[in-house]
């Protein structure tokens, strides 16, 4: 027989390598569309589980846009953010729910301040699950809605995503003052406390 201490070592070499041999849990991507993507990174950033959330354009004809282009509505892209989580500690049903509370659903073409269609909302799905899953959830959100007007954020497919330049990301942890009064100057807390209440995404 091996001594104690030898069965332990043993024991747990094959432990770790069974452990090193396991399937690690692949993590998933949504994309959405809030308006101006400084403020929808700053909104995801807090969730737990959000493992990055990049700024960037989607939905567009030009391939490679520039943010001059886009904020020009020239390319006909929208600001958005990709955000990379991890299924086990996040569900995208759960992303759905801080998508709707930190946006104005209610509108066209247009979030808070920034008009126009570089500004408009949107989940831009990856797949079949995720389809099904953010329609359900406008769907229940048409009858749970503490406001009357209609929800005309679409639901489209994933189109190319296109990182936006370096100094937009995390722009509200590089530039916190200006980050501040632009959110605070473009209303958007003051507008979804009105729409959601308590349930309004904070700053």
């Amino acid at each position: 027989m091996k001594p104690a201490a030898a069965l332990l070592a043993a024991a747990l070499a094959t432990a770790g390598s069974a452990s090193a041999q396991a399937p690690v849990a692949p993590l998933a991507k949504a994309t959405v569309a809030g308006g101006c993507f400084w403020c929808v990174e700053a909104d995801f950033d807090k969730v737990d589980g959000v493992i990055s959330t990049t700024s960037g354009y989607i939905g567009g004809r030009v391939p490679n846009p520039t943010y001059a282009q886009v904020s020009a509505g020239a390319t006909g892209h929208t600001e958005a953010v990709e955000i990379v989580f991890d299924p086990r500690r996040v569900s995208f049903e759960k992303l759905l729910q801080v998508f709707w509370v930190s946006i104005d659903p209610t509108v066209k073409d247009r979030q808070f301040c920034d008009v126009g269609s570089q500004f408009r909302t949107g989940i831009f799905v990856h797949d079949e699950t995720q389809r099904r899953a953010a329609e359900a959830s406008k769907a229940a959100l048409e009858k749970s809605k503490p406001f009357k007007a209609p929800i005309v954020t679409p639901i489209e497919t994933a189109t190319t995503f296109y990182p936006a330049e370096e100094y937009h990301q995390d722009y509200y942890r590089k530039n916190p003052a200006r980050y501040s009064f632009y959110r605070s100057g473009c209303g958007r807390d003051a507008r979804l406390k009105e729409l959601w209440g308590e349930k309004a995404a904070r700053q």
